[in-house]
């Protein structure tokens, strides 16, 4: 990538000089352009000014995926014009601008991590274990975005394309360097959590729960979230488009909206990088594919029973939402309608909810769901049970940039990438699953006014159940 290397390292290191309190400032708290890699390498806070930088990419780079990745899915609809308009088709093409800065936050993330580890700590003394520990999470995490989401890139500034599988592969190994340096027991269940993650895509099924049982026995309700700092202009634009109006729900997911609302015009929420009901979902599914359906439901009620503990935010005034008039198209705005994911579904009440003067709106922030233990113990197929459990990691993710991944999408080789790398061209097509509605039928919904209905168009959890053989999706099956 044509950015990713010290040229972009340097411009987003010396950008972060301000918020560290740097020595190496001229008078009048501006950046001094002169200063260079040697005198930065020989100041006394070296490391703390490049950990500013690092978590600042880290911290744009999961606005911009959270606010790309919940239109390119079955989450959102982008009514607005200040975000792509193509990706909801879903169309993505290697020229595509979006497609390509999606692709520098990666390789940003992966550079600064390396130089962090291999020249950054060698020269400041004042390094700690802390600062090690996330370079090397912020290194494998960078390596599973690019697992989960593009058909191959880089792992090197200027190198061959390599596919999605070693990507994960070679994430477990990062962070595998970052469990002796963990302090804590959340931090050990962040690293494990990553690593299940990376496996179950990887379709690893004993590494995955292996992984995920760690996690679960060193904090069992963590939740690694990554934040914002509006004072210096470090803003979470995901805010912006689900707090606001641009991206509207899908009429079913209502309820879940927004997970970042606005509260006030500096209060900038955080975005989840990790959290543990995801290793409850992953051995869910493990006991799935190994017909053990009861062993299933036990680990989707232990994640209810989480999700039931995790905080909301209470009276949040949504009512300038507009869900029922302007935009392109109109979505339900009262309780009174009921919802159901497809003609071959039932009606659902509470999916809904109220935004209308006076009504306030209680939201949950990191975990939420529609579904309950009912609905759990009233699983006898193993079918349904998978669909269900795909309806929760819906849910669960929801407004987290999750959901490309389950749906099998994954974004090609960027232009600029394709032209430096010899062997790109196979990789220059988007990969959309056959069984992917095209021409915006992710996003698709019929309202009913006179019987108060709403009827989603496709069920895509079902769907993809129904393709749980392929090798797109669902990959423990």
């Amino acid at each position: 990538m044509k950015k990713t290397g010290l040229n972009r390292i340097w411009a987003t290191g010396a950008l972060m000089l301000s918020l560290a309190g740097c020595d190496l400032m001229a008078p009048g708290e501006i950046i001094n352009p002169n200063v260079g890699e040697d005198t930065f390498l020989a100041s006394d806070n070296a490391m703390e000014t490049w950990m500013n930088g690092v978590e600042k990419e880290l911290a744009v780079c999961m606005s911009d995926y959270v606010s790309l990745m919940e239109i390119l899915s079955d989450n959102y609809y982008n009514t607005y014009s200040r975000s792509s308009k193509v990706f909801d088709i879903p169309q993505l093409l290697y020229t595509d601008v979006d497609v390509t800065n999606l692709q520098r936050h990666v390789g940003s993330l992966r550079e600064m991590a390396d130089y962090g580890l291999n020249t950054v700590a060698k020269h400041d003394r004042n390094t700690t274990d802390d600062d090690l520990f996330k370079l090397q999470v912020v290194k494998g995490f960078s390596l599973i975005l690019a697992g989960d989401f593009f058909r191959a890139l880089p792992m090197k500034n200027g190198g061959e394309v390599v596919e999605w599988q070693q990507q994960l592969a070679t994430a477990v190994e990062v962070l595998g360097k970052a469990i002796g340096l963990a302090s804590t027991q959340e931090k050990r269940a962040l690293v494990n959590t990553l690593c299940a993650r990376a496996a179950h895509r990887l379709g690893n099924r004993a590494q995955a729960v292996a992984f995920a049982q760690k996690a679960i026995e060193e904090a069992a309700d963590f939740c690694h979230q990554v934040h914002f700092d509006h004072k210096n202009n470090v803003l979470n634009n995901a805010q912006s488009a689900i707090g606001g109006n641009w991206f509207q729900p899908l009429p079913r997911l209502d309820f879940l909206d927004p997970k970042y609302h606005l509260t006030s015009n500096d209060e900038q929420l955080p975005i989840v990088v990790a959290k543990a009901e995801e290793n409850f979902l992953i051995l869910a599914e493990a006991a799935l594919a190994e017909n053990q359906l009861a062993e299933a439901k036990k680990w989707m009620k232990s994640l209810l029973a989480l999700v039931e503990k995790r905080p909301v935010r209470k009276e949040v005034n949504d009512q300038l939402e507009g869900r029922d008039g302007g935009g392109i198209r109109r979505y339900p705005n009262s309780s009174e309608y009921r919802v159901r994911a497809s003609e071959k579904d039932s009606l659902r009440v509470g999916l809904v909810i109220d935004r209308h003067e006076p009504n306030l709106i209680t939201v949950p922030f990191i975990s939420g769901t529609s579904v309950t233990e009912a609905m759990v113990n009233g699983l006898a197929q193993h079918d349904d049970a998978l669909e269900l459990l795909y309806l929760l990691r819906q849910e669960i993710f929801f407004a987290e940039g999750r959901r490309p991944a389950d749906l099998g999408i994954r974004m090609p080789v960027c232009e600029v990438e394709a032209a430096k790398a010899g062997n790109a061209a196979p990789f220059t097509q988007a990969l959309v699953p056959d069984f992917i509605p095209m021409n915006y039928g992710l996003d698709d919904f019929v309202i009913d006014d006179p019987s108060k209905t709403v009827t989603i168009k496709y069920n895509m959890n079902r769907i993809i159940v129904e393709h749980a053989h392929t090798l797109d999706v669902v990959p423990f099956e």
